[in-house]
């Protein structure tokens, strides 16, 4: 197929285009905003099929982790062109795979850290200061908010745990990455996922992260059997090793929040290999090694 989204990096502006140009492409596609990054930066979502219930893929938590924005555009691209012409993708039917069902995206949870780690100072505003200082200058490595905390410890799962584990890493104030914030979900854009979550039916979530090819699932002992059979599955069809998260990773995550809260699986897929941030050109040679996990994954 011809593809709108390559290995080329993308900034918030781009995301918004390209989203843009799928919806005119694809009519039935539906574009909507989940909120609002402390910069006032718009998070967009994209819902392909109504139904009942929908799987929900969430993408670039960490601004280093850009890429994944690009995957998850990817993996919508062909799921709705496959849509659209009735046809398959991996061996699966597409609109027959999703009768009753449907898959939402947000490819950018964090836009305001996704723009620091790729332009720089520049994207900080009047924070830019501060933020050269807590990253040493090392901007591509970027992965918390403009404030400073990282997203994906800023969720209400164990969140004392959490700050324990902070204060034993060393980590007691806003900086690059691994701070949780002062209280779960203080941040605009962990609260406008948090708000998704409630107000749509979601079966089940999958967090686009990099890297080490290998799935998070599950949450201690919530939702343990079934979360287990579908990690099983996504692993076989990957290619990718089920693992489970230590130190400052544990707890505060968009995955393990939503699997406590919800009693529903989750998973957080760590894609590629290499030093975050990974080479934007190997964006598509990560999702088609993926392209049959994902697509399992949004139909399971």
């Amino acid at each position: 197929m011809s593809r709108t989204v390559r290995g080329e990096n993308c900034s918030s502006a781009d995301i918004n285009r390209i989203i843009r140009e799928f919806c005119e492409k694809y009519s039935f596609l539906e574009r909507f905003s989940i909120g609002k990054s402390v910069a006032g930066r718009d998070i967009p979502a994209v819902r392909l099929s109504r139904g009942v219930s929908y799987t929900l893929f969430a993408a670039a938590f960490h601004g280093s982790e850009h890429i994944t924005s690009n995957i998850c555009l990817m993996l919508l691209e062909e799921l709705a062109a496959a849509y659209k012409a009735n046809a398959s993708v991996e061996g699966i039917k597409i609109r027959k795979a999703l009768e009753g069902r449907g898959i939402i995206f947000v490819p950018r949870v964090n836009p305001d850290g996704c723009e620091i780690s790729l332009f720089g100072a520049a994207a900080a505003g009047e924070r830019a200061d501060i933020i050269t200082k807590q990253c040493a200058g090392e901007f591509s490595r970027w992965n918390a908010n403009l404030r400073g905390v990282d997203i994906n410890h800023n969720f209400n799962a164990d969140f004392e745990e959490v700050k324990r584990r902070e204060r034993e890493a060393g980590i007691y104030t806003a900086c690059r990455s691994r701070y949780g914030g002062t209280r779960p979900e203080s941040e605009p854009e962990t609260a406008a996922l948090v708000k998704l979550c409630k107000t749509e039916n979601i079966h089940h979530v999958c967090a686009l992260h990099t890297q080490g090819e290998v799935i998070y699932w599950g949450y201690k002992d919530h939702c343990l059997s079934r979360n287990r059979q579908m990690a099983q599955i996504l692993a076989a069809t990957g290619g990718y090793a089920l693992d489970v998260p230590t130190g400052t990773a544990v707890g505060g995550g968009f995955k393990d929040w939503f699997v406590s809260y919800f009693e529903r699986p989750g998973f957080t897929l760590e894609m590629g290999r290499g030093r975050n941030p990974l080479p934007i050109e190997k964006a598509l040679e990560i999702y088609l090694k993926a392209r049959e996990m994902l697509t399992v994954c949004a139909i399971l």
